[in-house]
């Protein structure tokens, strides 16, 4: 999908030393259990319930079909974070890309989120994306300045778009990121490589 990011890629975070590595078959069950350990309110935001298995097995089929890229964080043999693309060349849209990302509670606030945000995006960089999206429910303050902070830039808000296992409404806001223009701006200034992935 990008021939500039080889994985497995290791990064340094305040939690220790992370390891991104592509999500394969062989990581059904570890995927399984890190999901079944985030609390329910941290899933509402993904289309589906990744903490089910037959939801888990439908998601990898679709890496195995090239429809996904899932990179999941891991440290010490365990995942702590998966970061996915999502695009559909057969739609309507087959320039944007769909971001996905949770992280486990005892990793945040060190560094696994915004790494992990920042790899997966250079993954849409480099395949030629050219608008990006990511949705989270709105008290999701530090998600949403951590999108921010990369250029996105709120665009929706869906009212009481999810219900929780409670029968809970939630809101859910929709950033989005154009990177086609700003990659027009950059050249413009004579900085092209400011948005390549490294």
């Amino acid at each position: 999908m990008s021939e500039t990011r080889s994985y497995p890629r290791r990064v340094i975070t305040e939690a220790g030393e992370i390891e991104f590595r592509l999500m394969t078959r062989s990581d059904e069950a570890a995927v399984l259990k890190f999901a079944k350990a985030l609390p329910t309110h941290d899933l509402l935001f993904l289309p589906r319930n990744i903490s089910q298995p037959k939801v888990l097995s439908a998601w990898i089929d679709e890496i195995e079909r090239g429809d996904i890229t899932s990179l999941l964080a891991v440290k010490d043999g365990s995942v702590v974070g998966c970061g996915t693309l999502v695009r559909d060349s057969h739609s309507w849209s087959p320039h944007v890309g769909e971001i996905r990302m949770v992280v486990s509670l005892d990793v945040r606030g060190k560094g696994v989120g915004r790494a992990l945000s920042q790899e997966t995006f250079a993954l849409a960089l480099g395949a030629g994306l050219e608008k990006l999206s990511v949705q989270m429910t709105v008290d999701q303050q530090a998600a949403i300045a951590l999108f921010e902070s990369l250029g996105f830039k709120a665009e929706a808000l869906l009212r009481d778009h999810v219900r929780d296992a409670g029968g809970r409404k939630h809101d859910i806001v929709v950033l989005g990121h154009n990177v086609a223009q700003v990659r027009a701006q950059m050249e413009a200034y004579g900085l092209p490589g400011a948005v390549a992935p490294t």
